[in-house]
């Protein structure tokens, strides 16, 4: 059968991948046409459109590409039309996915949504728009399926994939200590992880203030996680001179050997949490964008940790309160003290809420019978 996939960010090139890898399991006669990454091309998948060409940041630079991004949206429905997929699979990124979602519908596609977008943060009303159009809701935080509920819209819980991509990494995994970075040699120190995004702006906006911070520790080493996306020679132009490690496309490895981390917020809190690595959690975005974004996100938290947990169970620095001073002082407390210990236990009982392996066969078994009408 044909599948055409749609993912506009580094993680849901992650989960796709996952999700594919399921599909070619019960499918044999699969064909995969994606706007994805890297990691879904292992798959087999042909990509039409790199997620790296699709991630604008913030409101301020969404209005700025605005041409670039209804010129997407009008040739990735031509390339639907000319490919005629069993099933539209659709990955997170809502801004431009319902559009398309809308368009599957009214042209007799079926449509599976995986990864709900997060309508229980900001723009509720979008749920209306999703019962319309999106024939299956696959969600993998355990509240989604109660919020729906509120709105007579049943979804299923398959469970997070990222259990299940760790779990993968932990039989896999065969690179010691000294061999997943060849930025400068290794020593036996401690690692302070920096996770400082994947977008650019994010990163030149964040990464300074992480390093100023970790810097502080001397009797640690520094290891940046660069996102695949971005050249190592960025991230060198931010470092200069400094002895910092970077490792590309290696953050599973990175979170592995860490003791401590400083995070972006976004997936990586929660990938950083099931490695049980201690964190704190950074967001610093556009004075506009962040006052716009104030106005409408509807959650007390910023990281999937505290959202599924419904606690302040790692600490969250948001714009302002993200200072080099304030962020090692957070960090310290998890270093130095028994914060570690407590956020462990935490972490625990996170994992259990997120309801164990198996998530992407779940969503690869759902997506499968959709597609075969069933």
């Amino acid at each position: 059968m044909k599948y055409y996939i749609i993912a506009g960010e580094a993680s849901g090139d992650l989960h796709g991948s996952n999700l594919l890898r399921e599909i070619k399991k019960i499918d044999c006669d699969f064909d995969f046409r994606c706007w994805g990454g890297d990691l879904m091309q292992l798959q087999g998948a042909k990509i039409v459109k790199h997620y790296k060409d699709l991630a604008f940041m913030g409101f301020t630079e969404v209005l700025m590409n605005l041409r670039t991004i209804f010129k997407n949206i009008d040739w990735c429905k031509q390339d639907i039309l000319e490919y005629k997929p069993d099933v539209l699979i659709l990955v997170d990124y809502p801004g431009f996915n319902l559009r398309i979602a809308e368009f599957a519908k009214q042209n007799g596609i079926k449509v599976v949504y995986y990864i709900s977008p997060q309508v229980w943060a900001w723009k509720q009303s979008r749920v209306y728009k999703i019962k319309k159009v999106v024939d299956r809701m696959l969600t993998i935080l355990p509240f989604e399926k109660d919020f729906y509920k509120q709105f007579n819209y049943n979804v299923d819980f398959v469970g997070h994939p990222l259990i299940d991509a760790i779990a993968s990494f932990e039989i896999e995994k065969k690179k010691t200590f000294s061999d997943f970075t060849s930025e400068h040699k290794l020593n036996e120190k401690p690692i302070i992880a920096l996770l400082p995004g994947s977008r650019s702006q994010e990163i030149k906006t964040m990464l300074p203030v992480m390093i100023d911070a970790a810097e502080k520790f001397n009797d640690y080493q520094i290891v940046i996680a660069a996102a695949p996306s971005q050249p190592v020679t960025f991230y060198k132009s931010i470092t200069g001179s400094r002895k910092i490690g970077i490792v590309q496309s290696q953050t599973y490895h990175l979170l592995s050997h860490a003791s401590s981390a400083l995070v972006t917020s976004g997936t990586a809190t929660l990938e950083t949490a099931l490695f049980n690595v201690p964190q704190v959690v950074c967001y610093k975005g556009g004075k506009i964008s962040y006052f716009i974004a104030r106005q409408l996100i509807k959650v007390k938290y910023i990281s999937l940790v505290n959202l599924i947990m419904n606690a302040p169970v790692v600490t969250e620095l948001i714009q302002d309160d993200m200072s080099a001073n304030r962020v090692g002082s957070e960090l310290e407390k998890i270093i130095i003290s028994d914060g570690a210990n407590r956020l462990r236990n935490q972490y625990h009982i996170l994992k259990t809420k997120l309801g164990g392996t198996g998530a992407s066969a779940k969503a690869a078994s759902i997506v499968v019978k959709t597609a075969n009408g069933k």
